[in-house]
């Protein structure tokens, strides 16, 4: 977190899978955590919302802590882009927690940021009850419910984790 927190932008995060695996390997008792597919590192800076800049973030990233898959989204300008990939266009977000907000499951709603002063700030719009809870609901906001079932194969939740509860609907 200490190379994310040295880029010095206004308003950042690790999040995702990142923190919800950390935490659900944790209350499973795994010794080792998996390797995440990658990092999500999301930050707020409508300053500049191109594309270009995401790439600049994540080399900055990489070439903190190399071998790391980061993956690098300011938030500001995912409306500019989200239609092309998912189909459907969103509103521009107009702060990181808004944004966190609409992500695909509840329990991955979910932010840290290291802080200055090594303390932490947990960004978590919709609160850290289906993180501790172990449940998979689908955030309405962001997916609908083939989209939703279609992630829980992919991403084999229950494989990985097998005290995690699914609630389809």
């Amino acid at each position: 977190m200490s190379a994310a927190r040295s880029l010095h932008l206004p308003q950042w995060c690790i999040g995702a899978g990142a923190i919800r695996n950390l935490v659900w390997d944790h209350l499973h008792g795994y010794t080792t955590s998996k390797k995440p597919g990658d990092i999500d590192f999301a930050y707020f800076d409508p300053s500049d919302i191109s594309c270009e800049r995401d790439r600049l973030v994540g080399s900055m990233l990489e070439g903190s802590c190399p071998g790391i898959p980061w993956e690098a989204v300011n938030q500001a300008g995912v409306h500019l882009w989200y239609e092309e990939c998912f189909g459907k266009p969103i509103e521009p977000f107009h702060s990181l927690s808004e944004a966190l907000a609409s992500w695909p499951e509840f329990a991955t709603c979910v932010g840290v940021r290291l802080e200055d002063d090594n303390s932490l700030t947990v960004i978590a719009p919709h609160g850290l009850a289906d993180l501790f809870e172990m449940k998979i609901r689908r955030n309405p906001t962001r997916i609908d419910l083939e989209t939703f079932r279609r992630r829980i194969s992919d991403k084999r939740f229950a494989d990985k984790w097998p005290l995690v509860r699914i609630i389809d609907g």
